[in-house]
């Protein structure tokens, strides 16, 4: 299985809708909150060629983009398949 990374903010309600899906797949992820942080905002802009919005998930290295595009994987049943797991949970 990949492994889920999120750039995230305390005040973000589509931060945490992102992790209520992992949460609810029992999926185990990294989240990086970016508030009052400046390098890890750089850092995360600098990842995804120059995004300013929360989330930004990643499978490994593989931006998947924020809460919407993530939904879209889980509305098409390509959550799985995205992550290399053999069954959808």
């Amino acid at each position: 299985m990949k492994k889920i990374k999120i750039y995230s903010s305390l005040i973000c309600p589509y931060c945490n809708m992102a992790k209520k899906i992992f949460q609810e797949r029992n999926l185990t992820y990294e989240e990086i909150l970016i508030d009052n942080n400046i390098d890890l905002r750089e850092e995360m802009e600098k990842k995804t060629e120059g995004k300013k919005t929360v989330p930004q998930i990643f499978f490994d290295n593989d931006l998947i983009g924020g809460f919407d595009d993530l939904y879209d994987l889980v509305q098409k049943g390509l959550l799985n398949t995205k992550l290399g797991i053999d069954d959808e949970i």
